[in-house]
């Protein structure tokens, strides 16, 4: 259901916005014309990531776990080459602040809240952001032995030491704000991939609660005071509707809408009313309801047109979409081409399948989306590399390119090395279509000779063997 169409649009669309905001978390550097007080700062403040490095790897709870040592914040100054070199100096001579790792560790163990920190036993993401800056201001800096070893150290002065604790509040901003997190990416598209596959079943389940709520009204209908004739006996062609008959009955969309409690009534009965007015005026429903007879594939012909024409289009529908989901208004128009798909596959089925689509086609297309973006986000400088030496820099400044052609053309490049399977002409056709839906009039074009440019490099250097 799930096709690479999509696949390729969601994978542009984060990177996008994961390129465009990505800000790599750094320690503060050495500064520059250092005095002896900012170098005193600058070494005290290396000295306090190692401290609370030697305090994650010396923390740990019941079955040899050590919970601190496994925090993102540990993890990004650990890959920093100046906390590397640091490690490499400490194993040949005394860490400064080695003596006092004991005692430190013993009272943020004992501490509240170190203690209420491993009782959440979810791994509360923004917790383990914030839980080294709380010690570190809770229950570091105030320790008085601490503060004793400092005033100890060489060309000591207090505002040294305030210096340094700028420094380290100034590296918990910047590790708060960094966005290099590419697990975190891919769970959102992941998310995104599931949405699409919600959408998918929320439209299927609109004939099925529209039917109930038009069942509904001629009930109330037959209720009146004073009922007619008409209201006694109603034309049921539309609640009897043999598709929306299959489509409920169907035991995974059935499954699918019970385990993720799908419904559109109990948060959009105005749109759902409003939805079923629309049809029940339209020329649409009044040539179905004058058919003499009807079957199967009238029936399914009738929803047909009913999505093409009134649903996809109804402006309280969209709206409603917008509400739910941040990714549906991109996705309807593809996701509805799969739902009229699903449509003849009822109309076709003769039970020896389910006409509902799976996600994904095979395993290759589950992963495709990825393997994509992880190759994009990992490979970004020699993509970019590959675009820059391909333009003409007496016309093109390479630093004014459309940000969105860039990443078109990076995730085209990556799909064209690394997915030997897809044919040439397919990747670029595909990339070329979303340049010109995704950026300027000009960028299908622009797309599509650098794309030339570039492969026939990577042919000549036999990075690519495709024609």
């Amino acid at each position: 259901m799930i096709n690479r169409v999509l696949i390729r649009i969601k994978v542009i669309q984060l990177l996008y916005s994961y390129l465009l905001i990505e800000n790599h978390f750094m320690l503060e550097s050495q500064p520059s014309a250092p005095t002896k007080e900012k170098r005193f700062a600058y070494s005290l403040y290396l000295d306090m990531l190692m401290l609370i490095v030697r305090l994650s790897e010396r923390i740990e709870k019941r079955g040899g776990v050590y919970p601190l040592a496994d925090t993102r914040f540990i993890k990004k100054i650990l890959a920093d080459d100046k906390i590397k070199s640091l490690q490499m100096k400490y194993r040949h001579e005394d860490f400064p602040l080695g003596n006092l790792v004991g005692s430190l560790a013993d009272i943020i163990k004992e501490s509240a809240l170190f203690k209420n920190y491993i009782k959440d036993a979810s791994g509360d993401k923004g917790e383990d952001d914030q839980i080294w800056e709380k010690i570190m201001n809770l229950i570091i800096l105030p320790n008085p032995a601490l503060n004793h070893a400092i005033a100890q150290r060489e060309n000591y002065t207090i505002r040294g030491v305030e210096r340094m604790k700028g420094m380290l509040e100034e590296t918990f901003r910047n590790f708060y704000a960094s966005r290099d997190n590419i697990n975190d990416a891919l769970k959102t598209l992941a998310l995104s991939m599931d949405k699409a596959r919600e959408l998918y079943f929320r439209l299927l389940l609109l004939p099925v609660e529209l039917c109930r709520l038009r069942e509904n009204q001629l009930e109330d209908n037959r209720n009146k005071y004073v009922p007619t004739a008409e209201d006694l006996n109603p034309n049921m062609r539309f609640v009897e509707n043999g598709l929306t008959a299959a489509i409920a009955d169907d035991q995974s969309l059935v499954e699918y809408c019970e385990k993720n409690k799908l419904s559109w009534l109990p948060d959009h009965s105005f749109m759902l009313e409003s939805l079923l007015k629309e049809i029940l005026e339209s020329d649409i429903y009044a040539d179905y309801m004058a058919f003499p007879a009807t079957d199967f594939y009238s029936d399914c012909e009738f929803w047909r047109n009913v999505y093409k024409h009134i649903i996809l289009h109804n402006e309280e529908f969209l709206e409603a979409l917008e509400t739910e989901s941040v990714f549906w208004n991109d996705d309807l128009e593809i996701i509805g081409t799969f739902v009229l798909k699903t449509i003849k596959r009822f109309e076709e089925c003769d039970g020896s399948y389910d006409p509902i689509l799976p996600m994904y086609k095979d395993s290759e297309d589950a992963s495709f989306g990825r393997i994509l973006f992880a190759d994009v986000v990992k490979n970004k400088d020699l993509y970019r590399r590959y675009i820059d030496d391909s333009i003409d820099s007496n016309h093109w400044d390479t630093e004014r390119l459309a940000f969105m052609d860039v990443i078109v053309t990076m995730t085209a490049l990556s799909e064209i090395i690394n997915f030997p399977k897809i044919p040439l002409v397919v990747s670029i056709n595909e990339y070329i279509e979303l340049a010109k839906s995704y950026s300027t009039s000009k960028s299908g074009a622009f797309v599509n000779g650098l794309l030339f440019t570039i492969t026939n490099r990577l042919r000549e250097e036999g990075k690519i063997n495709k024609n």
